[in-house]
């Protein structure tokens, strides 16, 4: 018997939606704010050319991560679970940004049992390998892909970006005090699992 295991992402999910934001209208003289963003790709919310813009955020993404605020409750939540479940963050993030990564959980004391940077969204493989019991996103086909493949709950936050129809098995939730209601009724405290 084990503990519940839980698969975070963490950009969106555990930092705010609007992290890049202010990086974004600071670099392209833009206004944007989170409704503008309707699809998960940021190139199609302004007019910019993909390449200059992919160019700037690998040059950039160290400073919008050390500086990405934590969404609300999310550290309150996340503590109060890391006592019943374990906390296994799968990020798109790649291992470049490994330090600045590790830094800003210990500087905004989010507590985790494992990180695992994979450099990719496609993060089956890796929710698989770590026998994750449920999961946590903000990429709308990441959530239903993950729930059709490996038949767990998946709590999607809701973002402008994320709103296309979901089936049942992704649940969304609008912040992570629903998502712990949430929890609470699916893995109530001290169960364990094979």
């Amino acid at each position: 018997m084990r503990k519940i295991r839980f698969g975070i992402d963490i950009d969106g999910t555990v930092t705010c939606p609007t992290s890049l934001l202010p990086h974004i209208n600071a670099q392209f003289g833009c206004n944007l704010i989170l409704d503008d963003i309707k699809e998960y790709d940021l190139t199609k919310a302004f007019p910019v050319d993909e390449k200059e813009f992919f160019e700037w955020y690998r040059q950039a993404e160290k400073t919008i991560y050390e500086t990405s605020p934590a969404q609300e409750y999310a550290k309150m939540i996340l503590s109060e679970w890391r006592k019943h479940y374990e906390l296994y963050y799968i990020s798109a993030r790649g291992q470049k940004v490994a330090d600045c990564t590790f830094d800003w959980f210990e500087r905004e004391e989010i507590p985790y049992d494992h990180i695992e940077l994979i450099g990719s969204h496609y993060k089956i493989e890796a929710a698989k390998k770590f026998n994750v019991d449920a999961f946590f996103e903000d990429k709308h086909d990441n959530a239903v892909d993950i729930h059709e493949e490996l038949n767990i709950p998946v709590l999607l936050f809701d973002t402008p970006y994320n709103r296309e129809p979901i089936p049942e098995g992704v649940i969304r939730v609008r912040n992570w005090q629903e998502a712990d209601q949430w929890i609470k009724k699916l893995f109530p405290i001290g169960e364990k699992v094979n």
